[in-house]
Formats: C-alpha cells, sequence, structure tokens
C-alpha cells in the first residue's frame, strides 16, 4: 500500500524504509547440481552452486551462470555419458555419482573450462538434516541403512574442512549440520571459525 501512495515499486519502498539511497541486485547462485532430495541419484548433499561474485552487473552475472551450466553439461556428459545429464527437482545436472567432492571437482572443471576461475566461487546447501540419523550421518543414506558407515559431527566438520582446503572460497548454507535438534544444530558454533571462513552468515 505504502508503494502504491507513493506511486514507487515495491523493492524502492522497501529501500526507502531502510534507508538506502541505493539498490542493488545480489549475486545469483545457480543451482546447477541436484542431490539429496532433490535427485534420485547418489548423493547425499543437496545443492552444489555457482556464484559469479566477479561479474560487473547483473546481466554480466546472468551470462556467467548459463556458460558454467553448459560447460558443466559438457564436462558431465564427456565423463559419465548423455544420460547423466538428466536434471533433479530444481533444474541441476543429477549425475548418479556419490562422492561430494567429485560434484565439487565437476565445477571446478566446468568453471576453468569456460574461463571464470576467477570470477567463479563454488556454493552448497548441504541440508544435513537430509541424512541425519541419531546423532549423526549418512552420506550414503539412499541405498540400505548402515549404521556402520555413519559420521559423526567431528568427522562432517572434517569433511568441510577439507572442502575449504580443496576448494578456496567456497561457501556453505546455515544448514552444515542438521537443524532437526538445537543441541545437534549448535554443534557448528563448535566451528565458528569455520563457518566465518565458509561465508555462512552471507547465505
Amino acid at each position: 500500500a505504502g508503494a502504491a501512495e507513493k506511486g514507487v515499486p515495491l523493492y524502492r519502498h522497501i529501500a526507502d524504509l531502510a534507508g538506502n539511497p541505493e539498490v542493488i541486485l545480489p549475486v545469483p547462485a545457480f543451482n546447477v547440481i541436484n542431490g539429496g532430495s532433490h535427485a534420485g541419484n547418489k548423493l547425499a548433499m543437496q545443492e552444489f552452486m555457482i556464484l559469479p561474485i566477479g561479474a560487473s552487473t547483473f546481466k554480466d552475472a546472468m551470462r556467467i551462470g548459463a556458460e558454467v551450466y553448459h560447460n558443466l553439461k559438457n564436462v558431465i556428459k564427456k565423463k559419465y555419458g548423455q544420460d547423466a545429464t538428466n536434471v533433479g527437482d530444481e533444474g541441476g545436472f543429477a549425475p548418479n555419482i556419490l562422492e561430494n567432492k567429485e560434484a565439487l571437482e565437476l565445477l571446478n572443471e566446468a568453471i576453468a573450462k569456460a574461463g571464470y576461475t576467477e570470477e567463479v566461487v563454488i556454493g552448497m546447501d548441504v541440508a544435513a538434516s537430509e541424512f541425519y540419523r541419531d546423532g549423526k550421518y549418512d552420506l550414503d543414506f539412499k541405498s540400505p541403512d548402515d549404521p556402520s558407515r555413519y559420521i559423526t559431527p567431528d568427522e562432517l566438520a572434517d569433511l568441510y574442512k577439507s572442502f575449504i582446503k580443496d576448494y578456496p572460497g567456497i561457501w556453505l548454507s546455515a544448514l552444515a549440520f542438521s537443524a532437526i535438534s538445537f543441541s545437534v544444530f549448535s554443534y557448528q558454533f563448535k566451528y565458528l571459525q569455520l563457518l566465518i571462513y565458509c561465508r555462512l552468515c552471507y547465505i
């Protein structure tokens, strides 16, 4: 109603209320590989994204995202065959791979082939609640249940640390640990330095 009264778009009215004289579009996050409950593959972690943080405009960011996406399709097709380029619920590719690092490697290769290693970083929405099991995590939860393969929160944190080491600048969502139990979710604050480094506050 306030925007209509002033005759301005809603975003401009909200910016005025917040005291922001300039309106800037956010960096788009492209969900390009699907796993978790969003795809019928083996990947436990749900969303693997690219963020064109080096783009000078939103238009350039969209173009970069599209170019990396099409390069990713070619990379996946070459490695696993045409049927591996089927997509998940949110439009990302869903190759039938198990290792989450393998998905990150696919993104790295596609970004490099597109020529944007300096402009694009990788992001992940892990959605860890999907594979949380009795205080631990099952990174192969789509296979028949086997508690012997569950990993502890410490081991999951170590996996995230390896992501940071191998893929500098990676972004992780705030659901890197399960949100089902507050005690488990709050566990991530034990790794506050890890979370800050991953820029969890920004997603």
